[in-house]
């Protein structure tokens, strides 16, 4: 419980970017904590813990796009993933200024560029990568030497898509499907350092072998040295059963909780807009951006809480 205070009372905040929504602001200022929930989830919990609930695939499409706009005025998300070189970046990155939303980079090695511009070059190196990836499961965690090249040329030209559409440079990243954790982008430090980046899924102990866990692990350590992180990672689903949910939100009231969600599968987006975590768990909020209760850039690796792995509630 040391590190858990210790967390808490950091009275340093960092912010990826401010938004002035007031769509947003309002209604969660109107908000009071739930008491009787609280005693519920658990009789120590500190009101108005706050939970970071991303939508990933932000440009994708129209329809992602629209989807999750509609999630974020209704106040069930606090940030987005925004992919480059889609058919709706350019319309994406207009929206997010419009309605001063928090955005990071999805970076996408998988999914084949779907934008009338993108560049010819850039779509044959990223199908070269595209076809590694997703050759086997296994292919992320290998280092592949004569792709080193493309994997270099292809992330430097998504950081500067997304700074040409958004007029800032990339501090948060994650990527589609995960990928942003495959050794090249791991091994070449592709991602500019003191970047917030994604770390693996958190587990419950026993939900996974051994050797993975024990992978990701490692694989966290080595990330935190030169990247904040935050301390816990989950998917929204499964939604059932909703104690699961109401258990990640409790973790919020002592660690950096991130939740990703895709409002395009048609039970999230209707979990999220009949009041997502707010919903369920009245005594934790959904953050407004993507917030870090930290020590600062580029120290996670001091940060004990990086090292867990597995899904553990202090009761």
């Amino acid at each position: 419980m040391k590190l858990a205070s210790r967390i808490m009372v950091q009275g340093h905040t960092m912010s990826i970017s401010r938004r002035e929504n007031s769509v947003l602001s309002d209604r969660r200022d109107s908000e009071e904590p739930g008491l009787e929930n609280a005693r519920e989830l658990d009789t120590r919990i500190e009101p108005r813990a706050t939970v970071i609930v991303n939508a990933d695939d932000w440009g994708r499409d129209v329809a992602t796009s629209d989807r999750t706009l509609d999630c974020m005025l209704h106040g069930a998300i606090s940030s987005v993933s925004a992919m480059v070189f889609m058919e709706d970046s350019e319309r994406g990155a207009d929206l997010a200024r419009q309605y001063g939303i928090g955005t990071g980079l999805h970076l996408n090695f998988t999914l084949r560029y779907s934008a009338r511009n993108c560049p010819r070059g850039l779509m044959d190196r990223q199908e070269l990568i595209r076809r590694f990836l997703t050759s086997s499961r296994l292919a992320p965690i290998f280092y592949h030497r004569r792709l080193v090249t493309s994997f270099d040329y292809v992330v430097k030209a998504q950081l500067e898509e997304y700074e040409r559409l958004y007029g800032t440079k990339v501090n948060r990243v994650d990527g589609h499907h995960h990928m942003h954790l495959c050794r090249n982008v791991i091994v070449q430090e592709l991602i500019p350092a003191c970047a917030i980046v994604r770390r693996n899924l958190s587990f419950r102990n026993g939900e996974k072998g051994y050797f993975n866990r024990l992978y990701r692990r490692r694989q966290d350590q080595r990330l935190a040295r030169r990247h904040p992180m935050t301390d816990f990672f989950f998917d929204l689903q499964p939604m059932a059963p909703i104690e699961r949910l109401k258990e990640i939100c409790l973790l919020a009231r002592q660690f950096n909780v991130e939740i990703e969600t895709h409002p395009i599968r048609d039970s999230e987006y209707a979990f999220l807009m009949r009041g997502g975590l707010a919903g369920c768990a009245e005594q934790v909020a959904v953050a407004r951006d993507y917030m870090l209760r930290s020590h600062g850039p580029g120290n996670g690796a001091e940060n004990p809480a990086v090292h867990q792995q597995e899904w553990r509630i202090s009761r």
